[in-house]
């Protein structure tokens, strides 16, 4: 027994080491800094009558982003700020943004349209949906609130109902075509309720899975942008992160599909947004790529991190935020979930 137990607390501290080395190593000084300067900017953005941020609405148009409403409380980009909070271990009305994020819950729930479930305000559309019930599950996961799981479960059946007969996702609630950068939001969604108890249903996530696999496009090792040949879509960055994140998102971890993804990823084309263009596709890529290389683990995850934690530190501002062509808001928050990453708080970006 003794010697049963001795080899036991040598497993456990090799288990111990290697986390420590897989996370703590990489949070470097100049991380930290950048990561509270991040929050600290986010925190003074926050609307006080509302508790929303305010962002333009709008939505992605083939490489540019067209805006309907400008400044406005956005439902998306308050969901992403809540979860920057969270990835620092902030709570609702817990923590030293605790303020922050439980008024920013208070505004998604005021949200939830009570007849549909539908999370929209001042014309935000899917995407924002899928933020918000992902934001959701992540507090209720924590705290456990009644009125929560309510709201929670209404934004889930909506996603379900919207599925069309394609197996993905589009802009709005009913749509005739799908694309992967909707679909991936909606999948983890789905994944982020049923991680925290609520009944998903398996048809969905098949269905969904099966459309990922046929977006994939074998001869780059990339994902599709949309279920077309490839000649009608594309092959980027941002939507293979969005691909493999999805597969994951629907419980697959070991498939051809993923490694020759993971490889585009760590060979991107060389006409990829970087940080100076200010463009949205680098940060909502990363976001994903953010997740895609942390599941994948090693040979992966330390070399990317590295690689995309010295872009974002670089490029700050002095203000603390980042900054692309949607504006101030979104881009910080997305910069510091990425970069907040080995602190493991949220469990959706885990196994």
């Amino acid at each position: 027994m003794k010697k049963i137990f001795g080899l036991s607390l040598f497993f456990i501290a090799i288990q111990l080491c290697y986390v420590e080395t897989f996370t703590s190593n990489l949070l470097t000084p100049g991380t930290v800094n950048a990561v509270e300067r991040g929050l600290n900017y986010l925190a003074k953005k926050q609307d006080p009558k509302t508790g929303a941020w305010l962002n333009d609405v709008g939505y992605k148009l083939n490489t540019s982003y067209r805006v309907d409403n400008e400044e406005s409380p956005h439902v998306g980009v308050t969901s992403l700020a809540c979860l920057a909070f969270m990835s620092a271990g902030n709570l609702p009305g817990r923590g030293r943004y605790g303020e922050n994020v439980r008024k920013g819950l208070d505004f998604v729930l005021s949200c939830v349209h009570p007849h549909t479930g539908y999370i929209s305000k001042y014309g935000t559309r899917m995407y924002s949906h899928a933020f918000a019930t992902l934001f959701l599950a992540q507090v209720y996961g924590t705290t456990q609130d009644p009125i929560v799981r309510e709201k929670l479960q209404s934004s889930i059946d909506l996603i379900t109902k919207c599925q069309n007969a394609q197996g993905g996702w589009r802009y709005m609630p009913i749509a005739m075509d799908a694309d992967m950068s909707v679909t991936v939001c909606q999948v983890q969604a789905l994944r982020s309720a049923r991680n925290v108890g609520l009944k998903v249903s398996k048809n969905t996530i098949d269905r969904a899975l099966a459309y990922i696999r046929r977006s994939a496009d074998t001869y780059s090792g990339g994902f599709k942008y949309q279920d077309l040949p490839i000649r009608q879509s594309r092959v980027t960055f941002a939507v293979t992160a969005a691909g493999i994140t999805s597969m994951y998102g629907a419980g697959v971890y070991e498939d051809y599909l993923l490694r020759k993804g993971l490889n585009y990823l760590m060979n991107p084309p060389a006409h990829e947004p970087h940080p100076p263009s200010h463009h949205y596709f680098y940060f909502y890529g990363h976001y994903y790529a953010a997740q895609a290389m942390f599941i994948a683990g090693e040979p992966y995850w330390s070399r990317w991190y590295r690689q995309v934690r010295n872009e974002l530190v670089r490029v700050q501002q002095g203000s603390g935020a980042w900054e692309d062509n949607t504006g101030y808001n979104c881009p910080t928050a997305l910069a510091v979930i990425i970069l907040q990453l080995p602190n493991r708080y949220l469990p959706i970006f885990q196994k």
